[in-house]
């Protein structure tokens, strides 16, 4: 019997793809962790690798095939005696959407038997398609295997490895019956949200306009989803603060000065990200994310920072920025920021994070109010450094180079003394930089 090949959920926001591109062709021979086809997401073009060993069979979904919904059959593979004349390609489809739920009976409410593809706490096994089903055929639980393919999927081998060394059988065949609890209460009706005008509305209203229809695409869908549920659920209050850069423009053009000869130019952005790092760190309450039901304190700094591309945007994460040197994150981030706008960041260069930058300085803006990217607690929004007239300390007046910003903040995760502190600390170490190095 074949394998099939899914379209695989490359992100956790991915919910269809684009198949751009087979990298191999029916009758090839295909190793565990052969790269076989380039996948569009919703960021960034990646690469989709084997999980079985066999015969590449007939390849279902033609490559440039857009709107693919992940699980569908994009291929066959063959396994070992099979013959591609035996195999008849099935349709692509999309998975079915579920049937409305039947009126629950007593006997219909006991809680199902953990599959053998979950933990017993509910998270995915990850495993091939011929795994599963060996270990369905064994009764082997796949919780309790070990995997060893790509990324830690369980593959052929380790089921049968499982099998000789006699691993308990799977969950499924534990008693499923267990204590129900009583029937929780009526959950409360939330609330109904404003919709949008449908698009045959909007439509209707430029009849007789000349205009162009440009359909979304991924990254557009996913920017509109996140954003309006960012605006909708996320309590967000702001807080504003100039910034005297003077002391910075000056310590900035020094370093630079000296460390031409390695080929490192120091940018303002690189000051701003470790100063907002070396800030999390000083007011660590800050440093935390919404999960819904609780928050979650981080330790490092992992400071996400805007990269604007054509159609959208990403929101490539340094990690640890904390303990990084300056040199180390303008390197990083020069190559994070020109990957970003090749699309081949991979998900966990852009996932993640407690806090982001967006600066629009360099467009001449003076300030904005930056939308707090889910979960994070907290964004900064940078304007462009502007020579002003400024009280100096002497009580005359002076002329300055003031930056503004906004610290965009999630009232649920971060209160205003809170956040008044945290942004106490980055206006410190940007007005004292030397301090950056301390």
């Amino acid at each position: 019997m074949p394998i099939e090949i899914l379209m695989p959920a490359l992100s956790p926001t991915m919910e269809e793809g684009t198949l751009a591109k087979w990298l191999v062709k029916e009758g090839d021979e295909v190793q565990s962790g052969d790269v076989i086809a380039e996948i569009e997401t919703d960021k960034a073009t990646m690469e989709f690798e084997a999980v079985d060993e066999g015969i590449m069979g007939p390849l279902v979904v033609p490559e440039g095939t857009e709107g693919v919904q992940v699980n569908t059959v994009i291929a066959l593979m063959l396994e070992e005696g099979e013959d591609a004349s035996d195999v008849s390609a099935p349709a692509a489809a999309t998975p079915a959407a579920p049937a409305a739920p039947a009126e629950a009976s007593p006997a219909s409410a006991a809680p199902q038997a953990v599959p053998s593809s979950q933990t017993t706490d509910g998270s995915r096994v990850f495993a091939s398609p011929l795994a599963r089903r060996i270990a369905a055929d064994a009764q082997i639980d796949l919780s309790a295997v070990a995997g060893t393919g790509p990324r830690g999927r369980i593959v052929k081998k380790d089921v049968e490895a499982a099998i000789a060394g006699g691993t308990a059988q799977a969950a499924a065949s534990a008693p499923a019956a267990a204590a129900v609890s009583a029937s929780p209460a009526a959950a409360p009706t939330p609330a109904v949200m404003a919709q949008s005008a449908d698009a045959a509305s909007v439509t209707r209203m430029y009849e007789g306009r000349d205009y162009e229809e440009i359909p979304l695409d991924g990254m557009r869908k996913t920017i509109a989803a996140r954003l309006t549920e960012a605006k909708q659920t996320i309590p967000h209050f702001y807080l504003r603060r100039d910034i005297r850069l003077d002391a910075l423009l000056k310590f900035r053009a020094d370093l630079n000065s000296q460390i031409e000869i390695r080929g490192v130019k120091l940018s303002v952005n690189d000051f701003i990200i470790k100063a907002c790092a070396l800030a999390l760190q000083a007011a660590p309450d800050a440093n935390a994310v919404w999960a819904g039901d609780r928050m979650l304190k981080l330790k490092p700094s992992d400071v996400a920072v805007a990269v604007a591309i054509e159609g959208g945007l990403f929101t490539p994460v340094l990690k640890d920025a904390e303990t990084k040197t300056l040199s180390t994150l303008s390197a990083e981030m020069k190559d994070l920021a020109t990957r970003a706008r090749d699309r081949k960041l991979a998900p966990h260069e852009y996932q993640g994070g407690s806090f982001a930058i967006s600066n629009l300085g360099m467009f001449g803006i003076d300030n904005f109010d930056a939308v707090i990217n889910p979960p994070h607690g907290a964004i900064l929004a940078v304007g462009a450094g502007v020579k002003k007239p400024v009280v100096g300390k002497d009580g005359t007046l002076e002329a300055a180079t003031v930056m503004s910003v906004t610290l965009s903040v999630d009232h649920r995760v971060i209160d205003g003394a809170l956040g008044a502190e945290l942004l106490k600390h980055i206006v410190d170490y940007l007005e004292n930089p030397m301090s950056m190095l301390v």
